[in-house]
């Protein structure tokens, strides 16, 4: 079983750029797929983009295909969220979460069932 813990979150301005970053404390997260989602207080996560786990095939939401971009290094133990040209809506806490890879891309809440305790952004205007 793997534990994951988000890092990177805080506070920008709109237009600006943040990276968040996906650890595993135990467990490796090689051969795991790697959601990204995010939640606001009141509503459901929604899944922001994904990644397999040799880091060749990446999915994101329409919402933030072009400015966010999903990579890992898997020496690392690591997964990265990148995002730039933040907008106020961007604002939530972001997870990332793991399933075992079953060789299609999701980004459908109850496939994985690994997840860390989030990190949040807050995007001003």
């Amino acid at each position: 079983q793997v534990q994951l813990v988000e890092s990177g979150g805080g506070s920008v301005q709109a237009g600006g750029s943040l990276t968040l970053s996906c650890v595993a404390s135990r467990g490796t997260l090689a051969s795991y797929y790697i959601g990204w989602f995010r939640q606001i207080p009141g509503r459901g996560r929604k899944g922001v983009a994904g990644i397999t786990p040799d880091g060749d095939t990446m999915m994101s939401s329409d919402t933030v295909r072009g400015r966010f971009n999903v990579s890992r290094d898997n020496a690392l133990n690591t997964v990265y969220l990148q995002m730039r040209d933040l907008e106020a809506d961007d604002t939530a806490t972001y997870f990332c979460a793991a399933m075992d890879w079953a060789g299609r891309l999701t980004l459908r809440e109850a496939d994985f069932p690994f997840w860390g305790r989030g990190t949040l952004v807050t995007v001003s205007s």
